[in-house]
């Protein structure tokens, strides 16, 4: 059994991110989906980047980094789009990380929004799409193709299409195949870290 920190895209806590830390859970582990929008959701992804941007990026993202104060050291940090920012803050920040999963971005490990090289020890999952027009257009798969290169327990996973958010059920931009196979990956990863 691992421990789980999941934190949301900017639509907010959908069912559909509901859904997939219950099929984690179903999988024996636990998993902790702090909401850090207060209950709110949005229609689209532009709507729920300007909630974000009037809070302030690094404010909401400090709240998510602040939930793990309550939680053990040993535990995976994950997270989907704008929730990669925590997560991966965390991942290589928090001493006693088990592991990160990233999924649809990922930031870089060098340069103005990097927190720093990749820690030892930390295996970490970046899942995206190949033609996502964020994750590949924006430059996140080059960050995830500089900790792939530089750390010692890194992988990156590409599946076919250009959704952004791929792995939630509740949007129409959800891919079931990728997500199966995803899932899959995850429950791998979390069974060995």
């Amino acid at each position: 059994m691992t421990e789980v920190l999941l934190f949301h895209h900017a639509q907010g806590l959908t069912h559909g991110i509901r859904a997939f830390a219950d099929n984690i859970r179903a999988a024996g582990h636990i998993v902790h989906t702090p909401d850090l929008f207060d209950g709110r959701t949005f229609p689209s992804i532009d709507a729920g980047l300007a909630y974000i941007g009037e809070t302030g990026f690094e404010a909401m993202r400090e709240r998510g980094v602040r939930f793990a104060d309550d939680l053990p050291a040993g535990i995976v940090y994950a997270g989907f789009s704008f929730g990669v920012l925590p997560a991966q803050k965390l991942a290589q920040t928090r001493p006693g990380a088990r592991g990160a999963l990233l999924f649809y971005s990922c930031l870089p490990i060098s340069g103005e929004w990097a927190f720093g090289p990749w820690p030892e020890g930390v295996p970490v999952q970046i899942h995206g799409m190949d033609k996502d027009p964020v994750f590949v257009g924006e430059g996140d798969i080059d960050a995830a193709r500089e900790i792939v290169e530089t750390a010692e327990d890194a992988e990156l996973f590409l599946y076919h299409g250009d959704q952004h958010y791929f792995a939630d059920s509740s949007l129409a931009s959800y891919d079931a195949d990728a997500t199966a196979l995803l899932t899959i990956r995850v429950l791998a990863f979390l069974d060995r870290v």
